[in-house]
């Protein structure tokens, strides 16, 4: 039968009562659908539409026609709902009040599509990605009633503890013969049994009927029997069950909201135990509202505390004055509302991928879903689930209903963030997509190239890949729970939960439920499951572990066809770089040239520097210093952390091979709390640990970045200098730093530092294997956040958020020590000088050359002007500090004004 398009008939097959008295909104439709199509009615249409859009879009939409009157509005440029395949007004009406455009016909292409009944699953494959249905595939397998009880079955013998939330429940025809035997036996140890018989898809209580015997229940239709709950609670004398509402915005991965609000159904008529004599008075034993409101003595009354139809709100308000926990039974209902469709989302996520191959992880869902549970209280306040409604009744007899399910509409239609920018990103994305098949490199030469490679390469690679791809799904994870904390409205998301015990067994049950339902795929989803829902991993892990992996690239490009070096190798302020062609004009970017000046000129920490400050210039925010001492140097990556791959082959023993249950066993050593118990000899490990940090503390302060050409006192005051005179300096050395360098020297910089750190561990700890250390691992850690964002960490540190790197200690959980966190602060300020002075020796050099290109210019006596070149730069000579600069200003005042905390006493 075709439906009709008027939003009077649409209101009459609803039989709207309460939504004749809110006709607020004013009605277009029957404008728009008019078989008269002339000029005048259309102008007539688009100002009433005018009059009921929101402020912002009828701004746009007035100023469109004033600038054209002929043209007519385009309809992509709105946010188009395709509301045909409803009969609920209060549908209509929220979709109107959010600003959407309601298309008359059956538009395949809308933003928005709403159906009461089941959609196909070839209608999703085709939606675009833009597009939202509130429909998912795969669902009936917990909102038909047969369905649900074959799969609660199948999971009570899994896990038989969790689900026992629904009433005892047999399946005709297959299940006559058990149903039977369990009655003989409840008739043996005489107590009496009630069934409740219900169509297996049924709805709106028809069809249902109670029985006290079970040998009078037929055998050969499909129902489902259940045994039926005798002892409810009961309000104002009246048996009564809950209709709470559950949306679902995401099924890859899963996330669960719950309406903090519903219905509260009650019965016509007192409830009485059941017995032979009022088993056929359904008024009393039902509380379905399509039974009772046939019964005369339905109360239909306006408020939300009165009547034979109340709210949730009004319930809980009830419990409380009864001196009843609240919060401890929605929590036992949350629990069961979830545990329910963790059953459902090995069928749903099945069918939503074979639906929507290819889909990138994180994009928006192009199903949602509003199911109705149906929940029943008994006298020891213990929920039992009754059955999931796919398509609940959002129909508003009542003035209650109205309230109750329109803002839930409202609420829902915000938490899908539907935009009108959705159709033409979609376009875009499906453009790259196309691009990128395009100019895919051949697969055939991929094996070749692949042959050749060295295979810890390869494996590396595929590493850094997957810890991409890791990094991308948490970061639209946490987007995404952002975005839903600020749209929520009256909703609360329960599942992913915020308790780690309780997500942690959640996720055991979706791992029992996969290897239940989906056998074949049961392990392989486990790893799905522990990155998606476990949170297992943090950002800033996975950024450290990137780093790891980029610094073995970078071992491997230094050592071309063989792996790195183990062992300890002699040590030097910069790694030795390959002869480059000299360019006269370029000398500023060449951080090679500048790192072997610095090296020539470096000392050793024991000479000579015992007597100045101990700590330098500006802002010592955190991170890990170096020794400098002659020798040569090793390029060498961050620690092992005790959750990450180890990375094979790296340079100076750094990277060595460590498999992951040495590398976890190691950091339960050192990191987890200790017992009462410990023995004598760990407490003296622990405060040998202690001594030997503070020795690192007193090394790293006496140690000093050298600038070529300068003694420690000229570099001191060009430090002292360009921290006086910061806001000259702030944007050439930004550029410097952030534009004019590439990541590799900005790598560079960082190890100057990073390895005479390593050669002080060395030193002091007397030990080969230093990434064993966890002082050594801390710096690890410090050395990429520096590193982090291409170099916008250590660019943060010259901020006047003097902590910024703290906040990875803090989101890590891991102690660090006041010792440790010193060092750390002494490293960063290390890095910051060592940019300082590589920045300097970079404008010295250029303007070196240019006063050298002037002068042989003239020497040829060629008379015309000769342009300086342009660098983007001030010469060193250029730049002037400023007038009340004293050279007798001391960092180490500075020092202590930034750290006031600090104590920098050694003892």
């Amino acid at each position: 039968m075709k439906h009709s398009n008027s939003l009077t008939s649409l209101s009459s097959m609803d039989k709207d009562v309460y939504s004749s008295s809110l006709t607020h909104i004013g009605r277009a439709a029957p404008l728009e659908h008019s078989a008269t199509h002339n000029h005048s009615h259309s102008k007539m249409t688009e100002e009433l539409q005018l009059q009921r859009r929101p402020s912002y879009q009828s701004k746009q939409i007035s100023e469109a026609i004033s600038s054209n009157p002929h043209k007519r509005r385009k309809r992509h440029n709105l946010i188009t709902a395709n509301l045909c395949g409803t009969r609920y007004e209060v549908v209509r009406r929220t979709v109107e009040k959010l600003g959407f455009t309601i298309v008359p016909d059956d538009d395949p292409a809308s933003y928005l599509i709403w159906n009461d009944s089941f959609v196909s699953p070839d209608r999703i494959s085709e939606l675009k990605q833009y597009q939202h249905v509130n429909h998912f595939p795969g669902m009936v397998e917990v909102t038909r009633k047969d369905a649900l009880a074959r799969n609660f079955s199948k999971m009570q013998k899994a896990i038989p503890d969790v689900y026992n939330f629904i009433p005892k429940t047999w399946v005709l025809p297959a299940d006559y013969l058990l149903l039977q035997n369990y009655a003989k036996d409840m008739k043996q140890k005489k107590k009496n049994v009630t069934f409740i018989v219900k169509p297996s898809n049924g709805a709106q209580g028809h069809g249902i009927s109670l029985f006290r015997n079970a040998e009078k229940i037929q055998s050969s239709e499909h129902y489902i029997v259940q045994e039926y709950i005798d002892k409810p609670l009961l309000l104002d004398g009246y048996k009564f069950d809950l209709r709470i509402y559950v949306l679902i915005t995401h099924c890859d991965p899963l996330r669960i909201f719950l309406y903090n609000d519903g219905l509260v159904r009650l019965a016509t008529e007192k409830y009485m135990p059941p017995q032979e004599s009022n088993i056929h008075r359904l008024f009393m034993h039902l509380t379905n509202y399509a039974v009772n409101k046939r019964n005369e003595l339905y109360d239909k009354n306006m408020a939300f505390d009165t009547g034979s139809k109340r709210s949730i709100r009004y319930f809980n308000e009830y419990l409380q004055r009864s001196d009843i926990d609240v919060g401890l039974l929605w929590r036992r209902i949350a629990d069961m509302i979830v545990q329910t469709l963790l059953v459902a989302q090995p069928h749903v996520l099945h069918a939503y991928r074979m639906c929507r191959p290819g889909v990138p992880f994180g994009s928006s869902s192009v199903c949602f879903e509003i199911l109705g549970f149906d929940v029943m209280i008994d006298r020891k306040l213990r929920p039992w689930l009754l059955e999931v409604n796919r398509s609940p009744s959002l129909g508003t007899d009542e003035k209650l209903d109205y309230e109750i399910k329109s803002a839930m509409l409202e609420d829902t239609l915000r938490l899908l963030d539907i935009r009108v920018g959705d159709k033409r990103k979609n376009i875009q994305a499906q453009k790259a997509e196309a691009q990128k098949r395009l100019f895919r490199l051949n697969r055939k030469a991929g094996i070749l190239d692949f042959t050749v490679l060295n295979k810890r390469s390869a494996q590396n690679e595929k590493r850094k890949e997957e810890l991409k791809d890791l990094l991308y799904k948490v970061r639209k994870i946490a987007s995404k729970e952002e975005f839903e904390r600020r749209n929520c409205g009256r909703f609360r998301r329960i599942f992913p939960s915020d308790n780690h015990e309780k997500q942690d067994h959640y996720c055991k049950i979706m791992n029992e439920a996969f290897s239940v339902f989906l056998a074949g795929r049961g392990a392989s989803m486990q790893k799905e499951i522990q990155v998606n829902y476990g949170n297992k991993y943090k950002e800033d892990e996975i950024l450290d572990m990137i780093a790891e992996c980029e610094t073995y690239e970078r071992d491997c490009g230094i050592y071309p066809g063989r792996k790195p070096l183990f062992g300890p190798k002699p040590l030097q302020s910069m790694p030795e770089s390959l002869p480059a062609p000299s360019r006269q004009d370029t000398m500023d970017e060449d951080i090679d040239d500048i790192a072997s000046s610095i090296n020539s000129r470096h000392r050793s920490l024991s000479s000579g520097s015992g007597s100045r400050s101990n700590s330098r210039r500006r802002k010592p925010i955190g991170g890990s210093s170096s020794v400098p001492t002659s020798g040569e140097v090793k390029v060498v990556g961050k620690g092992q952390r005790p959750f990450s791959q180890p990375i094979h082959g790296g340079v100076g023993g750094q990277d060595r091979s460590r498999s992951l249950t040495r590398a976890a066993a190691a950091s339960k050593v050192i990191l987890l709390p200790r017992s009462n118990a410990v023995n004598t000899q760990n407490m003296m490990q622990k405060e040998k640990e202690n001594e030997f940090t503070k020795k690192t503390l007193i090394s790293l302060r006496e140690m000093r970045i050298k600038f070529p050409g300068k003694t420690d006192e000229e570099a001191e005051l060009l430090l002292d200098e360009i921290n006086e005179n910061w806001k000259f300096h702030k944007p050439r050395i930004a550029s410097y730093w952030l534009v004019k360098l590439d990541t590799v020297k900005r790598r560079k910089v960082i190890d100057i530092v990073r390895h005479n750190v390593r050669n002080i561990l060395q030193h002091i700890w007397h030990t080969a294997d230093i990434d064993s250390l966890r002082l050594c691992r801390i710096f690890g850690r410090l050395f990429n956040r520096l590193l982090w964002s291409h170099g916008q960490g250590l660019w943060l540190c010259f901020s006047s958020k003097s902590n910024v790197w703290e906040t990875m200690f803090c989101k890590s959980g891991e102690n660090v020590s006041d010792s440790e966190l010193e060092c750390c602060r002494r490293i960063t300020q290390l890095c910051q000088d060592c940019l300082l002075i590589v920045y300097m020796f970079a404008e010295e050099a250029r303007s070196s050359a240019n006063i050298a290109a002037d002068e042989q210019s003239q020497q040829q006596g060629d008379n015309k002007y000769v342009m300086p070149v342009q660098t983007g730069y001030v010469s060193s000579h250029d730049l002037k500090p400023p007038i009340n600069w004293t050279p007798s200003t001391k960092y180490s005042q500075r020092f202590l004004k930034l750290y006031p905390t600090c104590n920098h006493s050694t003892s």
